[in-house]
């Protein structure tokens, strides 16, 4: 335990601030210019990170103009790697006694950053937003959400809170713990709860965008869905078992009768039209289940190539961190 983490009622903890971006340049120098100023009243330590996640406009540009003022450390990845990785750099490069992960697009107020410290001085290592206007979305992400937490905890032992997202408060060994995970296809919200410590949810509603539209599309929120899935939980493969057994007891008894008809009734059977069917449907549940297997062994595969989840093209800093009197 840090000194600042043991007399957290009094502690000024260094805050780093760190905000993965990708196509915001018409949101970012906005939303920066308001957590700076929520950080200020905060703690005397501070300073912000942000990862740029291969965006193909300005936002890179933008960044690299507040560096100095904003006291930001600006990350630039070669290319898109998806915002999960785009957090885990983020962590990497964040120095501070606590470490905010909030988005770029505005719709995470500051001011509730002023909460999660008072409850980390309560006691609490990581204190995460959980959203209150679900039923305001789509049927797509109201309904597929439900589905989304309703597997996750019936086929895992982690506790992965409900609509709690990226934007939560962390203290310097929740960030070391995640860091140290080697795993490269990273789910974080799993992962967040996985390394456990003693953590409280807060309701927050997001804020309108201020301009342009979510980058997470239908089916980039469905793939998202499905990492956390096969990273967590291995439900899909004791699906196919309990299918696979549930249809070779059903063909048994199917085939019993026809063997009893033959035998002792001398009834006819029309086998053509049946063992085609028969065969067809068998064909497809196992080819879907081969699926299944291929997504999970696809995953070890990618484990153990060893490569780098991410790839940093450029790194820019502040000379200092200010200090704020």
């Amino acid at each position: 335990m840090t000194p600042v983490e043991s007399n957290r009622a009094t502690a000024q903890p260094h805050i780093t601030v760190m905000v993965p971006a990708y196509n915001e340049e018409k949101n970012i120098a906005n939303t920066l210019h308001n957590i700076r100023g929520v950080l200020q009243q905060m703690s005397p330590y501070w300073d912000m990170v942000v990862v740029d996640d291969g965006s193909r406009d300005q936002t890179a540009q933008v960044v690299q103009s507040l560096v100095t003022d904003y006291q930001v450390t600006l990350v630039r990845f070669s290319r898109n790697f998806g915002k999960e990785n785009a957090i885990s750099a983020g962590l990497g490069y964040a120095k501070g006694d606590l470490v905010i992960c909030m988005d770029a697009d505005g719709q995470h107020a500051s001011e509730l950053m002023v909460t999660m410290l008072e409850k980390w001085r309560e006691g609490y290592d990581m204190v995460y937003a959980v959203r209150q206007d679900r039923e305001q979305e789509s049927s797509f992400k109201l309904w597929g959400s439900r589905l989304f937490y309703r597997m996750m905890s019936a086929s895992t032992h982690v506790d992965i809170p409900r609509d709690a997202g990226d934007f939560r408060l962390m203290n310097r060994a929740v960030v070391d713990a995640l860091c140290a995970l080697p795993e490269r296809n990273r789910f974080m919200k799993g992962i967040y709860a996985w390394v456990g410590y003693k953590s409280i949810g807060i309701p927050y509603t997001p804020l309108p965008r201020l301009h342009g539209e979510s980058a997470y599309s239908k089916l980039k929120l469905i793939a998202l869905a499905w990492t956390g899935i096969t990273s967590f939980s291995v439900l899909p493969l004791r699906l196919a078992s309990l299918t696979g057994a549930t249809l070779a007891l059903l063909a048994f008894f199917y085939g019993t009768i026809v063997v009893i008809d033959a035998l002792f009734f001398h009834e006819s059977v029309p086998g053509w039209p049946t063992v085609v069917a028969s065969m067809m449907f068998f064909a497809g549940v196992q080819l879907l289940f081969i699926g299944v297997l291929g997504e999970y062994l696809a995953r070890v595969y990618d484990e153990v190539k060893g490569r780098p989840p991410y790839i940093v093209a450029e790194v820019i800093a502040p000379t200092t961190v200010r200090r704020q009197s």
